[in-house]
C-alpha cells in the first residue's frame, strides 16, 4: 500500500487487530522512506451495492458516507468509534443478506433508524430530523411523542 504521505509503494504493517465482531481488520503501518505512521482498515465486500435514489438515480453504495452520517447523528454521544464501526458493519451485512444488487435509499435509511433506535435514542431523533425531513418543530414534537410510552 502507498504511503499517503510521501507515496513510497512499500509500506510495511507493523500491526494488526480484528475487530470485536471480526469483519474488519485495522492494520497500522509505516513507511520505511518517510518514517510516517498511518491507519488502514479492511473490510469484507461480498458484492458491489448500488443504490437507487428516491428520484430513481443510481450510485454505488459508499460505506464511508453511511459511517459520516451515523457519526454526525451520534455526534457529543457517548457512544465509542468501535461501537459505529460495528453498526456500519452490521447494516452493510443486513444490506448485502438482502442478496440484490440495487437497494433503494429508503431501505438503508430504515435499517439505519431500525439499528440508532436500539443505540441511541438522542442520535435516532437526529437522524430522522434528516431521514424525515422535519420543517419545523412540531414534526419533532410529533415524532418523540411517538418514540415515548404513553402512561
Amino acid at each position: 500500500m502507498k504511503c499517503p504521505f510521501c507515496s513510497c509503494p512499500d509500506t510495511q504493517v507493523k500491526d494488526s487487530r480484528v475487530s470485536e465482531d471480526g469483519y474488519t481488520i485495522r492494520r497500522r503501518r509505516s513507511c520505511p522512506k518517510c518514517g510516517s505512521r498511518f491507519t488502514t482498515l479492511e473490510h469484507i465486500q461480498m458484492r458491489d451495492l448500488v443504490v437507487v435514489k428516491k428520484n430513481d438515480v443510481r450510485v454505488p453504495f459508499d460505506r464511508e458516507k453511511l459511517y459520516k452520517s451515523l457519526l454526525l447523528a451520534l455526534s457529543k454521544r457517548q457512544i465509542e468509534p468501535d461501537k459505529v464501526d460495528q453498526l456500519v458493519n452490521r447494516i452493510v451485512r443486513q444490506l448485502e443478506g438482502l442478496n440484490e444488487q440495487e437497494i433503494k435509499s429508503s431501505t438503508i435509511g430504515e435499517l439505519v433508524m431500525t439499528e440508532l433506535l436500539a443505540l441511541d435514542k438522542v442520535a435516532y431523533v437526529r437522524y430522522a430530523s434528516v431521514y424525515k425531513n422535519f420543517t419545523n418543530p412540531q414534526d419533532f414534537e410529533e415524532f418523540v411523542a411517538n418514540l415515548t410510552p404513553k402512561k
